[in-house]
């Protein structure tokens, strides 16, 4: 029987369906999920993950005595499909945070100068060090409707040449952040969850307008490319967001495996200078970047048919599946080549 590895706690959120029915939101411990519709000091029809964010503080007490209740209606996991975990209104989006994925990265796009790759990296590190001394993340928007589920296919547009992944630690926001401190930040965090943060790389960057420079629009928001979960693992199970393991393997081969000691930024301080300019709001996501071993540096991208499995330690397991984009004349062209 294929094994896992724990999730950290005792319990874990997530959302899932049975039988092509609604959505609900599940409490996860072991192989068992408790309906939370049927709990009845939670439980109404339309109960989300998000709602239940909405009021973390009141809820995460109650989540801990339903886990060791006989209430409510348990279901084997096996039997569920796990969609993503919540739905955020907004979901920010760190770049370039991880020290070793940034040099390899800039190694890797070969700069047109001609300049030695131990140049390229001492020059970089030397950058980075500036960015941590001024406290100035690099942070961008993402769209909602790139997130899919956990387990479900990512589509790889007709239009995407350079599909790459990129797992990453989610801070899933509980009690709205508006200009928190660092020391404030972490209280405003109900949970971790994975993402996969998928980017086209021939779009990054806008050849035809480099004064504008990166078009985050079509390199990383395609439909599926933000694979997130598999659960919410609240923030008092993890312990220290800065000493996680994010192991991502393609195929089963390890691509990347580094721990987020690495980032620049931590956590406390994405939430903080994102909070700066943006009301974060309960069930939006702060992706904290990807570190090192994305398919640049390996010269080796996604095609149909692979399949992606990330783990964060604690966390859980999502596995995704590569597929092409149906294009509706798949039939036509089948004997012809």
């Amino acid at each position: 029987m294929e094994t896992h590895p724990p999730l950290a706690g005792p319990f874990a959120l997530g959302t899932f369906s049975a039988g092509g029915g609604p959505a609900f939101p599940g409490l996860v411990t072991d192989d068992r999920v408790l309906d939370l519709r049927t709990v009845p000091v939670l439980g109404v029809p339309d109960l989300t993950t998000r709602a239940l964010l909405e009021r973390w503080d009141d809820v995460l007490p109650l989540l801990h005595a339903a886990a060791g209740s006989p209430e409510g209606t348990w279901l084997p996991l096996p039997d569920l499909r796990v969609h993503a975990p919540v739905e955020p209104r907004q979901i920010l989006q760190s770049g370039a945070n991880y020290r070793t994925h940034v040099i390899d990265l800039a190694v890797a796009h070969e700069p047109a100068d001609g300049r030695p790759a131990e140049q390229v990296r001492a020059e970089v590190a030397a950058m980075m060090d500036r960015r941590a001394a001024e406290d100035r993340p690099y942070v961008f928007i993402g769209l909602p409707s790139s997130i899919t589920g956990p387990y479900d296919d990512v589509v790889i547009p007709s239009w995407c040449a350079k599909p790459d992944w990129e797992l990453e630690l989610a801070a899933v926001i509980g009690r709205p952040a508006y200009r928190v401190t660092p020391e404030e930040a972490p209280e405003h965090v109900a949970a971790y969850t994975l993402a996969n943060d998928l980017t086209a790389r021939e779009l990054v960057f806008r050849r035809d307008m480099p004064e504008i420079g990166t078009d985050w629009l079509r390199a990383k928001n395609a439909p599926t490319f933000t694979p997130l979960g598999p659960y919410l693992v609240p923030s008092a199970f993890v312990g220290d967001p800065g000493d996680l393991q994010v192991t991502l393997r393609l195929n089963g081969e390890v691509m990347q495996d580094e721990s987020t000691e690495d980032m620049i930024f931590d956590v406390a301080r994405l939430v903080s200078y994102v909070s700066q300019t943006v009301e974060l709001l309960p069930g939006d996501l702060v992706l904290t970047g990807s570190p090192a071993g994305n398919g640049m540096h390996w010269g080796r991208l996604l095609r149909p048919g692979d399949v992606m499995e990330g783990t964060i330690t604690g966390l859980g397991v999502q596995r995704n599946r590569c597929v092409a984009e149906s294009t509706g004349d798949d039939e036509s062209t089948g004997d012809d080549a």
